[in-house]
């Protein structure tokens, strides 16, 4: 397996390769290949596990981008696509550039937490299987929106196994499969 680059080298590699353009989500997901399932994951289940999500509609639209996105790594392939009108969106290098800044004190304290670790979740056929679940756990949010903020619970499910995915830490990514779990034993506590 590849040596791990961490998210703030992803970040610098970003920035740095970009001086001066406008950074075009495209540019975003081509710089985090097959780790960029993660963040398109992680950033609508975030959506749905904060107070957003008690915002009638909020988690069944989420849940619609967990289900495109974790499909899409089902299928097997190695970086997400995204409709052209998506992909030419992006922002000034300026803006990227400022940001990067800001959040390199962050991403560098999270680096120091996170490592390349049981990499047997981090093999093809366990990403298929990890989407699968992402796909079940997204699909559930859409009933549970009618319970105020039980779709919580799966977001904050999805939320984790998306980190782990961009942070490709297998670790991050068994976490996630035990808080999948006990949304299990909560939803069938609820039925």
């Amino acid at each position: 397996m590849e040596s791990r680059i961490s998210l703030t080298q992803l970040l610098e590699t970003l920035d740095d390769a970009n001086d001066g353009k406008t950074i075009r989500l495209q540019d975003i997901v081509e710089t985090f290949r097959s780790r960029g399932f993660g963040p398109l994951i992680t950033l609508p289940a975030l959506l749905a596990f904060l107070p957003t999500g008690g915002v009638p509609g909020v988690p069944t639209l989420c849940a619609v981008c967990i289900v495109l996105m974790a499909s899409q790594q089902l299928l097997g392939r190695q970086s997400p696509w995204l409709p052209r009108k998506l992909r030419e969106r992006g922002i000034s290098h300026d803006k990227l550039h400022r940001t990067v800044k800001r959040v390199r004190p962050w991403t560098q304290r999270i680096d120091k937490l996170l490592a390349q670790r049981l990499e047997i979740f981090l093999q093809p056929a366990a990403r298929r299987l990890i989407a699968v679940l992402v796909i079940v756990l997204a699909l559930g949010m859409i009933p549970l929106e009618l319970l105020p903020f039980a779709a919580a619970m799966p977001a904050l499910a999805i939320t984790v196994i998306g980190l782990g995915m961009t942070a490709d830490d297998g670790l991050l990514l068994l976490i996630g499969l035990l808080l999948t779990l006990g949304t299990a034993v909560f939803a069938f506590w609820l039925w």
